[in-house]
């Protein structure tokens, strides 16, 4: 048996100087040579001339296509590598990459009436896949005898074995087999946005159980939106197996990705380096192409409508996080480095015991919408050592304004959020639905069976730190004061005893989205990490008002900020510099 390791430590060198992501030879060289073979004689249908594979690829195609086919050993039935996801730019052949696999698969497979899927998020995807198959089909005459094409049920099948390739939709009524021994998943990415896709593929693939001789790929761009769902699931997993930090010789994973100092410097700008996540440039992809679509979504002209966000995705392999948003709020760019690595490292709510017993005085911030939306909560605490910042501030000297840097001891603030989320919403707002359950599992989202359960814990949060003799205020948006102002009013905390407060809103909240963006930036405002705020962050858009700015979603009913806006809101308070307003006590004294 040979020994092998799917790993790929030093990816970066490979993909900057062009060579191979694939650390390995063919495990079995001649099923990989009769295997490509078959593929490089496939011709291309909608290219000028209509090349074959073999005449109009580059390496790399050839190079997985042997990984693939090449892990099967013909003796014992088996293949040794089961699993394979390959993640490249768009127009790189990735759908006619798709095709020409399986119909290598249906060609070379033995098995008689097996079933082979090609299973697509839409129908155009999975039309996408089929028409090219088709096309080469007919471009072939011995194809055309062996194979016989039937393009309104979007199959092709094998006349001999009576196996059959099987282009599927996710959205359409047919389910995917489950005897299917060789499934390709195509643009993985928009699974990740289908609510129960996690389910659909784990029943795709349910019939490699019984076919040890079969495989799953996954292709996909990446995501244009920061990833979630399957889509992350299987990203996580498969760049663990690359890194070497998870040891699974049995799948093999082929991302074409920017390192990350590239994507530190931000040199994937540079078109010059275009060609590392898209390494059929020159044939299939044009560099003038993408320089001026490029130049298109940056002015704001491009006819199709793209942002730049969808440029770095789809055309650079760019994933979205926090700070590729033109109408972003700038703290988005300093979310990720203020993360306080200690509370990172704990437990959700772990984490917010840590900063209790940090803080000198906590404030909270609440920002609740309807059924619709999430309930945001953030506690803001205050910790009572100070720390040393530099602060650039504009002096005269000798007549002439000249910028210096001057040092300043300043208390710093720790921030801990949750949001909830009534179970409707993951049926009502479907794209969003895998990214809520991907947070919930995470520990920073709670899903409500009953919708008043989000107010009685927020209370009880409260509470606690009241008891604590550590809570200095609670704000709240003033549209859902009345709620909230009922049920605190039974803990004590109520405007009358200065412990709850109506926050600002609209533009007159500009003074604590400018202040928390200022802290973030200079190390004053640390927070605990996790998913929730790293979702929401983003999905922060600034508008310009007649007197300042506001904050509001970049795009309505999906982008979700409450709580966001939450901290915000107990900015607003922790500004004011507040006390713990602890019980009087009394003490009695004999003389």
């Amino acid at each position: 048996m040979p020994t092998w390791t799917t790993a790929c430590s030093d990816w970066e060198e490979r993909i900057v100087e062009r060579r191979s992501l694939i650390p390995f030879d063919p495990l079995f060289p001649d099923e990989a040579e009769a295997a490509l073979a078959v593929f490089k004689s496939l011709h291309i249908v909608d290219v000028p001339g209509k090349p074959t594979f073999g005449e109009a690829c580059e390496d790399f195609v050839f190079d997985f296509v042997k990984a693939v086919f090449g892990a099967y050993d013909n003796e014992s039935g088996h293949r040794l590598i089961e699993e394979y996801m390959l993640l490249i730019s768009k127009k790189n052949i990735k759908s006619t990459l798709a095709a020409g696999i399986m119909l290598t698969a249906l060609i070379r497979n033995w098995r008689q009436s097996q079933e082979l899927t090609i299973l697509a998020p839409t129908r155009e995807v999975a039309e996408n896949s089929f028409r090219p198959a088709a096309d080469m089909v007919a471009e072939d005459s011995e194809l055309r005898d062996l194979l016989h094409v039937n393009r309104n049920t979007k199959e092709i099948t094998h006349r001999t074995t009576m196996a059959v390739l099987k282009i599927v939709s996710a959205d359409s009524a047919t389910s995917a087999g489950k005897k299917s021994g060789f499934i390709l998943i195509e643009e993985l990415w928009l699974f990740g946005k289908k609510a129960g896709a996690s389910a659909m593929l784990q029943e795709a693939t349910g019939g490699l159980i019984s076919r040890p001789e079969g495989f799953v790929i996954y292709l996909s761009t990446q995501s244009d939106t920061p990833p979630a769902g399957v889509f992350k699931e299987k990203l996580d997993y498969f760049r663990a197996v690359r890194d070497g930090i998870v040891d699974d010789p049995r799948s093999l994973p082929v991302l074409y990705e920017f390192p990350a100092k590239m994507i530190e410097t931000k040199a994937y700008l540079e078109p010059a380096n275009w060609y590392i996540t898209n390494p059929n440039i020159g044939r299939s992809v044009r560099q003038s192409w993408l320089e001026r679509k490029l130049g298109q979504v940056k002015s704001g002209e491009d006819e199709e409508g793209d942002t730049i966000q969808t440029f770095l995705a789809k055309h650079l392999n760019i994933e979205i996080g926090t700070n590729l948003r033109a109408s972003r709020w700038l703290g988005a760019d300093h979310w990720e480095a203020a993360t306080d690595e200690a509370l990172a490292a704990l437990p959700h709510r772990q984490a917010l015991a840590e900063l209790l017993r940090r803080s000198e005085v906590v404030v909270c911030g609440i920002d609740g919408g309807g059924l619709d939306d999430l309930f945001g909560f953030a506690i803001l605490g205050r910790e009572p050592g100070e720390v040393e910042v530099e602060i650039e501030v504009d002096v005269e000297v000798d007549g002439e304004m000249k910028t210096a840097m001057l040092s300043r001891r300043m208390k710093r603030w720790l921030s801990w959020s949750h949001g909830w989320c009534h179970r409707g919403v993951l049926m009502r707002r479907k794209s969003i639905a895998p990214v809520l359950q991907d947070i919930a599992k995470a520990g920073d989202l709670t899903i409500l069976d009953q919708p008043l359960g989000d107010v009685a814990a927020i209370v009880e949060h409260i509470e606690r730190i009241k008891n604590r003799g550590l809570l200095g205020g609670v704000a709240v948006d003033a549209s859902g004061l009345g709620e909230m102002e009922d049920a605190l009013d039974e803990i004590g905390v109520t405007q009358e005893a200065g412990l709850l407060a109506a926050a600002p809103q609209g533009g007159w909240m500009m003074s604590s989205i400018k202040g928390t963006e200022r802290r973030l930036a200079s190390g004053l405002l640390k927070h605990c990490g996790g998913p929730l705020m790293s979702w929401c962050v983003p999905n922060l858009k600034i508008e310009p008002t007649a007197t300042g700015i506001r904050a509001t979603k970049q795009s309505a009913g999906d982008a979700k900020i409450d709580p966001a806006m939450a901290l915000f809101n107990a900015v607003t308070l922790m500004s004011r510099n507040p006390e713990p307003k602890r019980e009087a006590s009394y003490q009695m004294m004999f003389v």
